[in-house]
């Protein structure tokens, strides 16, 4: 049973909400406007109560964005999901269709698992080959002022894109999960943030473009060094040869003719995640009225 619907549709030539419902342990907050009043952009924050998932909480949400309109489906810090109690497992789930010509962009806060914290959400959204779609989607390693690292039992995230209904466009699942044969401390070593951006749609054309040409930049500075003998900069394929990257980003597209974009990052800290999305989001601003993670 849905614990949250926003629908979103064109009142008077603006996006509008036209119907909001939330229900413990979810509380939907739509502000009256976000960003210069000429944006044509509807923001949607989601709080849980009691700051965070609780051990065995179940959260579904559906959004529809209707024909022409633009939303952002955003949080007002970190998801936080506490230590799980037993066996039982948190969950959320959201749901989402895009239609024509509109643009969904969904850019929360990091998820932060605490210790034996058991979480899984699944997002699945429904577009048309003129809709347009921004998903971010992360996770930090845990409290580190309480010394957990990647601390929790299990960290499950599932993202689906179906193309016109039914048409699979973007399926994709993370698992992060203690195991007898190691640690996932152990398999992500000082990295610190698993993070995960896709892009899809005309809108956002422009945006992947420059995330592309920026990433292939950053790291092809990151896996040069430089060489003893000519002081000219020389690719190195050998790991002792070089120290290990703070940051590792990579890109591929997906869909017709490339027109889906995913961008996959590892991290030592999240305020480098924080700097990268601010920077690579920035141009958004005149579609949502603000710079995203300002």
């Amino acid at each position: 049973m849905e614990t949250g619907k926003v629908v979103v549709e064109r009142v008077g030539g603006k996006s509008t909400v036209t119907r909001c419902f939330s229900k413990y342990p979810l509380k939907i907050i739509v502000p009256n406007k976000v960003g210069p009043s000429q944006t044509d952009a509807v923001w949607i924050y989601t709080i849980t109560y009691g700051g965070g998932i609780v051990s065995g909480d179940s959260i579904s949400c559906y959004i529809s964005v209707g024909d022409s309109c633009t939303a952002v489906l955003t949080t007002q810090s970190s998801t936080k999901v506490y230590k799980s109690v037993g066996s039982k497992c948190s969950e959320q789930i959201l749901e989402a269709t895009v239609g024509q010509n509109a643009l969904l962009v969904i850019i929360p806060d990091p998820v932060t698992c605490f210790s034996t914290a058991k979480y899984s959400q699944m997002q699945i959204f429904r577009v048309f080959p003129e809709s347009s779609l921004l998903i971010v989607d992360w996770i930090t390693s845990g409290r580190h002022e309480r010394g957990e690292k990647w601390d929790f039992s299990l960290y499950k995230s599932i993202n689906h894109i179906f193309l016109e209904g039914n048409e699979p466009l973007f399926l994709d699942t993370i698992l992060l999960e203690q195991e007898s044969q190691g640690s996932i401390a152990e398999r992500l070593q000082d990295y610190q943030v698993i993070a995960m951006i896709v892009l899809w749609g005309p809108k956002l054309k422009f945006i992947q473009n420059q995330i592309q040409e920026d990433v292939k930049k950053m790291m092809s500075q990151q896996f040069r060094i430089p060489s003893i003998n000519s002081g000219h900069f020389a690719n190195t394929r050998s790991d002792h040869c070089s120290p290990k990257p703070n940051f590792i980003a990579s890109c591929s597209v997906f869909g017709p003719k490339g027109i889906g974009l995913v961008v996959r990052i590892a991290s030592m800290t999240t305020e480098s995640v924080y700097s990268f999305l601010r920077h690579q989001l920035a141009s958004m601003e005149p579609l949502v009225g603000v710079s995203p993670y300002c």
